[in-house]
């Protein structure tokens, strides 16, 4: 299946990015994933798809994340949803009035985002959270694609290594840098088209229980980024 088309919409995209078959690795390890569970979720349904984007259509503000947890958005099929991650995310984007609450539990939940949209480098759960670079760049286009369709954004927040390196090849410096961009927390670079890119540690177990990223360094990213937009 190709991964855009000119005609696409955000939803159609979605759509299409829903039925995506692209990786046999990772769509084999989703769909085992949500057959097998795990005892705490024994009991629900599981998505089991690829995770459609989520947000504003006309958000000034695109936060780009790794992929699907496996017992999170594979689960509840919405982006950073169900998960500790997610309850980071959206508790600060709430907290910068970019969410209209600071939970996300499951589609249903009532959750909106007003100016911002919520996007992955790769759109499937993968093993280990490690995606392979072969499978970063199959699910490129669809970043690509939804950059274009979203064309008031000002503030790409790339939460982690790959999410920060995933904006770069998408989007591209303003001017060449001498060396490649470091990536560092609250890190910003201008990208093309006059976006701002701002590196922040992604929210996982691995850093919020370390105390690697604090929940005032986070809730600066999104200040930040607040007032980069205005």
């Amino acid at each position: 299946m190709a991964a855009s088309t000119a005609g696409d919409s955000i939803v159609s995209l979605q759509e299409r990015i829903i039925t995506c078959q692209l990786c046999p690795r990772l769509a084999e390890w989703r769909e085992r994933v949500a057959r097998e569970k795990v005892r705490r979720f024994a009991a629900e349904e599981y998505w089991g798809k690829p995770v459609p984007s989520f947000g504003d259509p006309r958000a000034r503000l695109l936060v780009l994340g790794l992929a699907p947890a496996a017992h999170g958005g594979n689960r509840t099929g919405r982006i950073f949803t169900g998960d500790r991650s997610g309850d980071w995310l959206f508790r600060a984007l709430h907290k910068a009035g970019f969410a209209n609450q600071p939970i996300s539990v499951n589609r249903n939940d009532g959750l909106k985002l007003t100016d911002c949209y919520v996007t992955a480098a790769v759109r499937c759960a993968p093993p280990q959270n490690k995606p392979l670079p072969q499978e970063i760049g199959k699910c490129r286009p669809y970043l690509l694609r939804e950059l274009e369709l979203l064309k008031r954004v000002r503030v790409i927040v790339a939460l982690g290594r790959i999410a920060f390196d995933a904006a770069i090849a998408s989007v591209g410096l303003e001017e060449q840098a001498s060396r490649r961009p470091a990536f560092a927390h609250a890190a910003e670079y201008r990208l093309r088209r006059d976006i701002i890119l701002i590196a922040s540690f992604h929210p996982s177990q691995q850093n919020t229980f370390t105390g690697k990223l604090t929940e005032p360094m986070f809730d600066r990213i999104f200040t930040r980024a607040r007032e980069i937009i205005g």
